[in-house]
Parts: C-alpha cells; sequence; structure tokens
C-alpha cells in the first residue's frame, strides 16, 4: 500500500467468478469522493494512470482504475475472452466492492466496455462516459486496422500532435508488455474488426445518462464513427473535444477532467435535489 497526505492509493487484486471461471482483476484505487470507474483502452492501465492521479487530486472523487485480464502482464484465463465478458466482470466488480452511484468512464475498448456495463441489469451504475470508444460498426467510418501498424504510426493516428508524443525507446520488459497488451487486445476487440456488428441496434436499450466525448482529431476513430455512437443511445449527448486526438486522458487531461467535473457536479445537484 502507497499512501500520501492528501490522495491515499491502494492497489489490490480481486477474484470473481465470470461464467465459471475465476478471474483475478487487479485494482488501483485513489481518492475520495463520487466514485468513477475508469476502464482503460488498449495502451493498457498506464494510459489512465496519470489522469486518474490529476481527477483524484483536483477534485472530490475516488478513481478506480481496474487492469483488464491480459493487460499490463497479468494474466487472462483463456475461457475469458470477450468484451461482454469484462463488462460482467466489473458489473460483478462494483458489486463486489458494494459501489452505487459510478460513474462509469472508458476510452476505446474501455468505452466498448462502459457500454455494454450498461446494457446490463445493475442498479450501480449512474451515468456513462464514452471517450473515443470503438465497438459499432459505422458504414464509411472504418477502425484504424491497428493490428496492421507499427506502434509509431498508431500513435500518428492518435494524437493531435503525434510529434510532442514520440515513443522512446522501450525496454525488453516494456516490450514484453505491450506485445501481451496487443495480444489481448486481438482476443478480446474480435481483431481486425474491433467492433460487434450487433452492438449498435442493442444501444437503443441504454437508460442511464450516456455522454459520448471524442477528440476532433482522433484518425482512429473518426468523430463522425463517435457521432454515430451517440445517435445509437437514447439522450446521449456528444461533445467534440477540440486539440485531441484517442487518448484526451493523455493528450487533453484538463479538458477531458472539466467535463468529467461537470458531470460529477450536475450528479451531485440531482442528488440534492432528490434527496
Amino acid at each position: 500500500m502507497v499512501t500520501t497526505m492528501s490522495n491515499p492509493t491502494r492497489s489490490d487484486a480481486c477474484t470473481l467468478p465470470i461464467n465459471g471461471t475465476d478471474v483475478e482483476v487487479l485494482t488501483t484505487d485513489r481518492g475520495r469522493g463520487r466514485i468513477v470507474l475508469m476502464l482503460h483502452g488498449g495502451a493498457g492501465p498506464q494510459s489512465v494512470t496519470a489522469f486518474a492521479d490529476l481527477l483524484a487530486t483536483e477534485r472530490p472523487v475516488r478513481v478506480i482504475t481496474p487492469t483488464h485480464p491480459g493487460f499490463g502482464g497479468t494474466g487472462r484465463p483463456a475461457e475469458f475472452s470477450t468484451i461482454h465478458d469484462l463488462a460482467v466482470l466489473y458489473v460483478g466488480l462494483l458489486e463486489a466492492m458494494d459501489l452505487h452511484d459510478v460513474i462509469v468512464v472508458g476510452n476505446s475498448i474501455g468505452g466498448w466496455i462502459a457500454a455494454e456495463m450498461a446494457l446490463l441489469p445493475s442498479n450501480r451504475i449512474a451515468s456513462v462516459v464514452l471517450v473515443d470508444a470503438v465497438g459499432i460498426e459505422v458504414p464509411g467510418h472504418p477502425v484504424a486496422d491497428f493490428f496492421s501498424l507499427t506502434l509509431t504510426e498508431v500513435a500518428e493516428l492518435s494524437y493531435h500532435d503525434p510529434s510532442v508524443f514520440r515513443l522512446p525507446p522501450a525496454s525488453e520488459a516494456q516490450m514484453a508488455i505491450m506485445a501481451g497488451n496487443r495480444a489481448a487486445l486481438a482476443v478480446y476487440g474480435g481483431a481486425p474488426s474491433m467492433s460487434d456488428p450487433t452492438l449498435a441496434e442493442r444501444l437503443i436499450a441504454v437508460t442511464v445518462p450516456t455522454l459520448v466525448l471524442w477528440g476532433e482529431s482522433d484518425r482512429i476513430v473518426d468523430p463522425d464513427y463517435g457521432r454515430a455512437f451517440a445517435a445509437a443511445i437514447p439522450g446521449a449527448q456528444f461533445e467534440s473535444m477540440p486539440g485531441t486526438g484517442h487518448v484526451p486522458q493523455v493528450e487533453t487531461p484538463h479538458l477531458l477532467a472539466g467535463y468529467l467535473r461537470d458531470l460529477a457536479e450536475h450528479h451531485a445537484v440531482d442528488a440534492a435535489v432528490r434527496g
């Protein structure tokens, strides 16, 4: 356990039975206040770590960041292989931790997981935020086939200004983790499609408030793809983020934090009115 005076941080492993298989999920829990479950994308848990620290430090929120099994050097049971499996896992995690009124935030495949969570029978989710999510099929707006691209090429498509985010040389250990991340992503996402042809039509059943945030310079999944995502969800709000690509939590973290702050404050007002 690592703690600071202002922002306690705790890492735990929780084992949950999913479809007859025991699945271990590593979570990092930081801050206090309104609960945000933050789901990382294909870049792995390190892609949300700094942003989760920022959010928990600047705002009265408790940010929980799980590592999807198979990412970040963790194991993935062979029987555990779909985005739906991950959605069921994280609804189970909310139950195991007895969390209520949770804002679920997901980037890229994390957004796909969040969308699937919104379709599951759970009263623990207050709202969902999809950040440059993948998962649906939009004619004329395919998801970039990053399994055919190098990591440098993926970075070129992921940022408004890629020159600021040049990848430094990676160690052998880091390369092994990145290879494991890519392998897990291929399994969960059904490479190379990174989509479920049934998801768009199923999204009409989403009943929780949904905010769809999109980097206007995203070239992994373009903004029109994001607008189609929002249009498929009843009442969803779409917002374009200027000067931002596929990973706002890395490129424009304060801008993204502002949206989440406003959402958390809006929920707090609603809760006060209901009370």
